[in-house]
């Protein structure tokens, strides 16, 4: 079947992470009077999930994970305002040639939609994807498959084995077998390695998302 929808992570996979992810976590959890060095561990191996999910995880009160993910969103939006964002090398082009070619294109996040709208302004990509999710749009965030079916439903692809879905993390993958996507791309630009990405269940492994339309345009 003809792949008729990309879905398409951001930080990480078409936005370079540098990193500031982690930053923008320590100086939330900092600012909760907390030591942030003994949860990077964790937050590095729920890179892609919904920031809130990983608060409430870290944190004994659902009110310090409120606080600290409005803090976390602050700290991001800082840190795009003060020029430390990017896309990564190619990824505009590959979503270019994936549109031209009829294929729709959704990014999908982990932050709020007020950071991922910042992003996209930063970068000059306001109207270069056909939708843009966040997880307070779609239900719940990765790993779940609610980003992808909601991408799926908004967009009007025909079934879930016309849909393919690249991201950095094992939660990306996650998001995508649960969704049934038949391609689930791992790239390697971001927080997993391959070996991460294949235990999760990747059926492709990149070095970027710029190799997602040589695979997505030869697919039977």
């Amino acid at each position: 079947m003809r792949i008729q929808l990309a879905v398409l992570d951001m930080a990480g996979t078409t936005v370079a992470d540098d990193g500031l992810v982690e930053k923008a976590f320590t100086s939330a959890i900092v600012a909760q009077g907390m030591d942030a060095e003994p949860m990077l561990d964790h937050v590095r191996k729920t890179m892609g999930e919904s920031k809130i999910t990983v608060f409430r995880h870290l944190l004994p009160s659902e009110t310090q994970a409120q606080q600290a993910n409005q803090a976390f969103e602050v700290a991001y939006a800082r840190l795009v305002d003060e020029g430390h964002c990017r896309p990564i090398d190619g990824a505009e082009k590959a979503i270019r040639r994936l549109k031209d070619e009829g294929v729709k294109v959704c990014l999908t996040t982990g932050f709020a939609e007020i950071t991922q709208r910042r992003i996209l302004d930063a970068l000059g990509w306001g109207d270069l994807a056909n939708l843009t999710l966040c997880p307070a749009q779609a239900g719940r965030g990765r790993p779940y498959p609610d980003l992808v079916l909601t991408a799926l439903l908004r967009l009007g692809a025909d079934d879930v084995r016309a849909v393919a879905v690249a991201g950095d993390t094992a939660s990306d993958i996650a998001a995508g077998t649960s969704a049934g996507a038949a391609i689930v791309a791992g790239v390697l630009t971001g927080a997993h390695s391959n070996d991460q990405l294949v235990a999760a269940g990747a059926t492709h492994v990149l070095s970027s998302v710029r190799d997602l339309p040589d695979l997505v345009l030869n697919q039977e």
